[in-house]
C-alpha cells in the first residue's frame, strides 16, 4: 500500500491526532457534567510514538496534521510535539483546535515550535451562556487566548456550535466580533456526538437556516470558491463589511465524498470516520516498531471506510464514544 486510498478512490492527506481525552470544561454537546474515567497516562501514545506514526503516514501521502483532544493544551509541553512534527519536510502544516483557555500561557512556545494555524472554539460572548454550555466559568480566559494569538501573528478561525434554545441568539454578535478582528467565524452544525447520546435533530440549527438569519442582518453573503473540496467549511463573504463567515454543515450537507481524513485517538486507535463504529489499534505495532502490522491495519481501516456517515438514514446510531474520546 503506497498511498492511503480507500475503495471509493479517496486519497487521504489529513490526520487528526487526539493527544488527550481530558478537558478543562464540560460542553454539553461533548461531555457529561459528572465524574469521568479518563485514560491512564500509560495508555496514551507518547510524543515519540505519535511522531513515528506521522512519519510512517507521511510517506504515504499525509500532509496536514491537526492536534485535538479533549483539550490538547492540557497535555504537558504540547509545543514539543509540534516541533517534532515540524521536523518532517513532508508535513505541510501542523495546527491545533483548542478552547483557548490555556493559550495565553503557551502561545509563545507554540509559535516558536512552528505551529501553523489555530482554531478556537467560541460558542458565545456571554459569560452566563458560556457557563451553561460548558458547565464551567472561563470565557475571559478564552477571549484572552484569542487576543494572545492575534498579538503573536495568528488569525485564528473561530468555531461555534449553536444549540437551539441555548446560544442561537449569539450568532450575530459572534460574526461581528470575528469580523472586527479580521477572523473567520465558522458555524458547525450540532452533531450526534454527545456523551449522553441525547442528540436530537430539533436542537440543531441548520446551516441554511443560519445563513438566512445572517443575511437578514448583514445583507448579501457571497459564496467564495472552495480552495480544497476536502476542507469541511464553505466560506462566504459578507458583502457589506468584507468579513468572512464559514459553515460546516456536517449533518444537512455532508462532504463525505471528498473526505481525506483519518483520525488517531489518544490511546492509539485509528478511525476512518468521526461517526464510525469501528477503530483499529496501532499502539501495539508502534511500540513493537512493527511496520508490517501498521501497514496491514491501515489497509483494513481504509477498505472498511463507508461512502458517508449516514446521519439521517435508516439504521444510523451514534458512535459508542463521545467527541472528547474520539478527537475533534
Amino acid at each position: 500500500m503506497n498511498k492511503l486510498v480507500d475503495r471509493f478512490g479517496r486519497a487521504h492527506r489529513s490526520l487528526r491526532v487526539s493527544v488527550t481525552d481530558r478537558c478543562n470544561i464540560r460542553c454539553q454537546y461533548c461531555m457529561p457534567d459528572g465524574p469521568l474515567a479518563f485514560l491512564p497516562r500509560y495508555e496514551l501514545l507518547t510524543y515519540e510514538e505519535i511522531r513515528r506514526f506521522v512519519d510512517f503516514l507521511s510517506r504515504k501521502g499525509i500532509q496536514r496534521i491537526r492536534l485535538t483532544g479533549g483539550e490538547p493544551l492540557v497535555r504537558a509541553e504540547l509545543f514539543r510535539l509540534v516541533a517534532m512534527l515540524k521536523e518532517n519536510p513532508r508535513i505541510e502544516s501542523v495546527s491545533i483546535t483548542t478552547n483557548a483557555m490555556l493559550l495565553s500561557d503557551q502561545i509563545a512556545e507554540l509559535k516558536e515550535s512552528g505551529l501553523d494555524q489555530i482554531n478556537i472554539s467560541l460558542d458565545t460572548l456571554r459569560e452566563e451562556t458560556f457557563k451553561t454550555l460548558s458547565r464551567r466559568q472561563g470565557l475571559d480566559l478564552v477571549l484572552a487566548g484569542i487576543e494572545a494569538a492575534l498579538r503573536n501573528g495568528y488569525r485564528p478561525k473561530l468555531n461555534a456550535v449553536l444549540v437551539r434554545g441555548l446560544n442561537e441568539e449569539d450568532a450575530i454578535s459572534l460574526v461581528e466580533f470575528a469580523s472586527q478582528r479580521s477572523m473567520t467565524m465558522r458555524f458547525i452544525e450540532y452533531m450526534p456526538l454527545d456523551f449522553d447520546q441525547q442528540w436530537n435533530g430539533t436542537q440543531m440549527i441548520s446551516g441554511a437556516d443560519l445563513r438566512s438569519r445572517l443575511q437578514d442582518r448583514f445583507g448579501e453573503l457571497r459564496l467564495t470558491e472552495r480552495e480544497d473540496a476536502a476542507r469541511p467549511a464553505q466560506d462566504y463573504e459578507i458583502v457589506s463589511t468584507g468579513g468572512r463567515v464559514g459553515f460546516i454543515d456536517s449533518v444537512t450537507a455532508p462532504f463525505c465524498s471528498a473526505c481525506d481524513r483519518l483520525r488517531l485517538t489518544a490511546e492509539g486507535k485509528i478511525r476512518n470516520c468521526l461517526f464510525g463504529k469501528e477503530e483499529w489499534d496501532v499502539r501495539s505495532a508502534l511500540r513493537q516498531e512493527n511496520d508490517a502490522d501498521l501497514e496491514a491495519t491501515l489497509e483494513t481501516c481504509l477498505q472498511r471506510k463507508f461512502a458517508g456517515h449516514g446521519i439521517g438514514q435508516p439504521g444510523f446510531s451514534q458512535p459508542d464514544r463521545a467527541m472528547h474520546q474520539i478527537g475533534g
